[in-house]
């Protein structure tokens, strides 16, 4: 599935070199939430940050640049900020990093169109070994894909990507190994999944939409084996889920990711 081109002037389709060259931040992003203050802006929390160096960072570059890319990527006051009250609640850091993935790519189109399109299908189609000079064609193609970067690559800039892309898939567990990757054993937890769901039966209110969406890619599933746990989840009584024929039906326990999140993940 190619993604729409990006309307002049929006954001949401523009790719920075500098936030997938600096990777994941999991532990720095995690630190960070459990220190936000949501009564203050994000504009306060991030020179709080910087001041008092609630993430513990080793320099004040890696502080400045760390800064600079939760600034980008994130928006704690109105669509994060559910993972951020799971990192100010203590969530287990296991449950919390696939959520931290999902909020992660709404912004970062880049990793969510290449997970979602080309490492699910290398997946599907029984790839071994991944190696960056792999994913250089499909970087070239950026524009044709609806994305646009902020500056011009050069190869240098554009193999630095593909390498900071396969890096973050091996940080949230689809990857394993370093300078060749391979595919991992990869488990999406049964809250995590829950969480999700939630958060996409937000966005889609068709609940086959909902199952069918390229967001579990991310996490290596299938539409077959979204529909499987949901079976497996109303056998334990954890939601509702009914077929019949063309017709689906889900009820899911909580109206929304941040109530689901508030109730079983704190």
């Amino acid at each position: 599935m190619t993604s729409a081109r990006p309307k002049p002037g929006s954001r949401d389709r523009v790719v920075s070199s500098f936030t997938l060259v600096k990777g994941s931040l999991i532990p720095e992003t995690y630190a960070a939430f459990m220190h936000w203050d949501l009564s203050s802006p994000k504009r306060e929390n991030l020179r709080r940050l910087r001041e008092e160096n609630t993430i513990g960072a080793g320099s004040e570059t890696w502080l400045r640049d760390v800064a600079k890319v939760l600034n980008r990527r994130f928006e704690p006051d109105t669509r994060d900020r559910a993972l951020v009250e799971l990192a100010r609640a203590h969530c287990p850091l296991d449950l919390w990093k696939p959520l931290l993935l999902w909020h992660i790519t709404r912004d970062e189109f880049l990793l969510r169109d290449f997970l979602c399109e080309w490492l699910f299908p290398a997946y599907v189609a029984g790839a071994y070994r991944i190696r960056p000079e792999e994913l250089h064609e499909y970087l070239r193609a950026l524009p044709q894909r609806g994305g646009q970067t902020e500056h011009v690559w050069t190869e240098a800039t554009l193999h630095r990507v593909a390498v900071g892309l396969l890096k973050m898939a091996t940080d949230f567990g689809l990857l394993e190994g370093s300078l060749v990757r391979r595919f991992a054993s990869y488990h999406l937890s049964e809250k995590s999944f829950l969480y999700l769901l939630h958060a996409l039966a937000e966005a889609h209110v068709s609940p086959r939409k909902v199952i069918e969406s390229p967001d579990w890619r991310m996490y290596l599933l299938t539409a077959e084996d979204v529909e499987r746990e949901l079976l497996r989840l109303h056998q334990y009584r954890l939601l509702e889920y009914h077929v019949a024929g063309s017709l689906v039906q889900l009820k899911l326990p909580c109206a929304s990711p941040r109530e689901y999140a508030e109730r079983f993940l704190t």
